[in-house]
């Protein structure tokens, strides 16, 4: 389900997940950065319209996670979780529940960070509590709007590349 204009592949094995890998042109360590520091974040983190209002990020196994973004009518999104598994740069697991979440029970959401000469894949696979669940979810813009969120990640790094975030 990508194209040459976006380069997000999105696949959905199984009956209750969704499977979405980017390229991106950075080391590991600076791409795990950008899914785990606030400041980084909020730089990036949203579809096109969207910015985060409210980023807090309590980066250990048991923590706590929660954004709030804020869209172009003022329309608000909040979403929260815990860490289950936090392996940098490699491995962040987590489960993600949305304040108005039209779906039933907690995702598990993971997160590889595959380095091959100095650029990072990065695997995201969202494992839904009901195939009903996933279901809806493909039906929402979701796929456009993680390909607009990763092309604005793909612009800060390339801003950032040569730092240590």
């Amino acid at each position: 389900m990508s194209t040459a204009d976006d380069p997000l592949v999105v696949h959905a094995p199984g009956d209750r997940e969704i499977v979405l890998s980017r390229l991106f042109e950075a080391p590991a360590h600076q791409v795990f950065a950008a899914f785990t520091r606030p400041e980084l974040l909020r730089r990036w983190y949203g579809a096109q319209g969207w910015r985060l209002i409210e980023c807090t990020v309590d980066l250990r196994v048991g923590g706590r996670w929660r954004y709030v973004s804020q869209g172009p009518d003022g329309e608000r999104m909040g979403q929260a979780g815990v860490y289950r598994d936090i392996r940098p740069p490699h491995l962040l697991v987590c489960t993600e529940l949305f304040d108005d979440q039209s779906y039933p029970g907690e995702t598990l959401v993971r997160h590889e960070f595959t380095e091959l000469a100095g650029r990072t894949t990065v695997t995201t696979t969202l494992r839904y509590a009901t195939a009903e669940g996933r279901d809806r979810v493909l039906r929402y813009p979701m796929a456009r709007g993680v390909g607009e969120s990763f092309s604005r990640l793909a612009e800060l790094l390339a801003l950032t590349t040569g730092e240590r975030p």
